[in-house]
């Protein structure tokens, strides 16, 4: 019985080591594919312009 709790606790950890690991790159990756949608607007913005722009609007949604 005891092992099955450690068991639990390990997987657990290892499972939010993994969730918060890629988190961070979901959002990378999501940053990255509105800098290209921003590419296709009529009025085109630089990157660091587009950069900020999708970060605050990706931010402000939560």
């Amino acid at each position: 019985m005891k092992i099955k709790k450690i068991i639990t606790f390990v997987l657990i950890i290892v499972g939010l080591y993994f969730v918060f690991t890629f988190r961070d790159h979901n959002f990378k990756r999501a940053i990255d594919a509105c800098i290209a949608g921003s590419q296709k607007l009529e009025k085109p913005m630089t990157v660091q312009e587009a950069k900020k722009f999708c970060e605050d609007k990706i931010m402000n949604k939560d």
